[in-house]
């Protein structure tokens, strides 16, 4: 037995003098903690699935793909190494900063992959606001994605100072070039921090033929959805030049009508008014604590004009439309419980008792 050991390593030695560099060695070595890592991995998904917090979740579904990558890639660089190394007789310093932009890559993949998944879960949850979870997120991977572009430009050799000057230098010429790009990220950062509206939105503009639905905020420009279904496209910029209306902030609806009542039925209105009035004080879905008025406000053309001006509970516009319809049915059966009826355009005309019946003559004979 011993011998049969001692022959296998001596052809072992004789096959691969330098097994510890080999490329096949390396490689099957990858393949091994690949299967390692997947094989924890699953038992690490099986642990945290049973755990309350839904961190643990997001980042061992970050790490998963580019752990992966890195098992693979690492390992490959060192074989290209060692056979550009025999094939070439130099050693080859590049590989090293190779390395170092791969584990950055990884790191930064990692972080931005961390930082999606977290805002995706973030975004499930009703009370939190669209707007808001999105902005962080745009400005987290910002920071990260500029972050690792400076450190592998170090990598690379490059003064972050000089770079730093030249970025001051050349950031007031660039500034000045794209002015406009400029105008509407800045535009971006305003509708963030001063939040006019959010994601989901109704907001209209009295300055521009500007009304619809906001569905996405940008750095560049805002996507809002029109009633008849189409997208509009306004530069961010816009937006620090108009006034925005946000009717979806409104805190009540306002039900403002005048009501004509028949010039016959006078006798009848201050009844009438009262109890419209108290109708309205009893209706569950009219918010009393608002203004609410209704009076005889004027001698119209044809009728006598009755104001009735309140607010409903609601801000919903389906909902707002099928209380006004409830209040002005029930404004009008009190009208018609009286004897009395809503006023239509009419003509009165007079004649003097002396003249009535006389025929007008517009061309006498003498």
């Amino acid at each position: 037995m011993n011998e049969l050991l001692t022959n296998i390593s001596d052809q072992f030695a004789q096959r691969f003098p330098t097994w510890d560099t080999n490329v096949l060695f390396i490689t099957l070595a990858s393949l091994c903690t690949w299967v390692i890592w997947r094989v924890v991995h699953n038992r690490l998904e099986t642990l945290v699935s049973k755990t309350r917090f839904y961190w643990d979740d997001l980042v061992l579904e970050a790490l998963k793909t580019p752990i992966s990558v890195l098992i693979w890639c690492w390992p490959a660089t060192i074989s290209a190494g060692l056979l550009l190394d025999d094939y070439m007789g130099s050693n080859l310093d590049w590989l090293n900063t190779l390395k170092l932009i791969l584990v950055i890559g990884i790191f930064l993949w990692i972080t931005l992959r961390l930082i999606n998944n977290v805002e995706e879960n973030v975004l499930t949850r009703s009370d939190k606001d669209e707007t808001t979870v999105q902005a962080v997120a745009k400005v987290v991977r910002l920071f990260f994605i500029v972050i690792g572009a400076l450190t592998i430009m170090q990598a690379f050799g490059l003064s972050l100072s000089g770079l730093l000057t030249f970025g001051g230098v050349s950031g007031l010429i660039v500034g000045l070039a794209a002015k406009d790009l400029l105008s509407n990220f800045f535009g971006g950062l305003m509708i963030y921090f001063d939040r006019p509206f959010k994601v989901g939105d109704w907001i209209r503009s009295p300055d521009r033929k500007i009304e619809g639905t906001v569905e996405r905020i940008g750095w560049r420009m805002t996507i809002i959805r029109t009633f008849d279904k189409r997208p509009l496209y306004v530069p961010n910029s816009v937006f620090s030049n108009i006034v925005v209306e946000n009717p979806s902030r409104m805190l009540n609806r306002r039900i403002y009508e005048n009501i004509g009542i028949r010039y016959k039925d006078g006798a009848k209105v201050e009844t009438i008014v009262a109890e419209i009035k108290s109708m309205l004080e009893n209706h569950p879905d009219i918010d009393t604590q608002q203004t609410l008025i209704v009076n005889f406000n004027g001698f119209a053309p044809s009728s006598l004009s009755l104001m009735v001006y309140t607010f409903t509970q609601t801000v919903n516009w389906i909902r707002f439309h099928e209380v006004k319809q409830d209040v002005l049915l029930k404004i009008y059966q009190i009208i018609q419980q009286h004897g009395a009826d809503i006023a239509f355009p009419t003509q009165t005309i007079h004649l003097p008792p002396q003249h009535a019946g006389e025929e007008v003559n517009s061309n006498p004979v003498s």
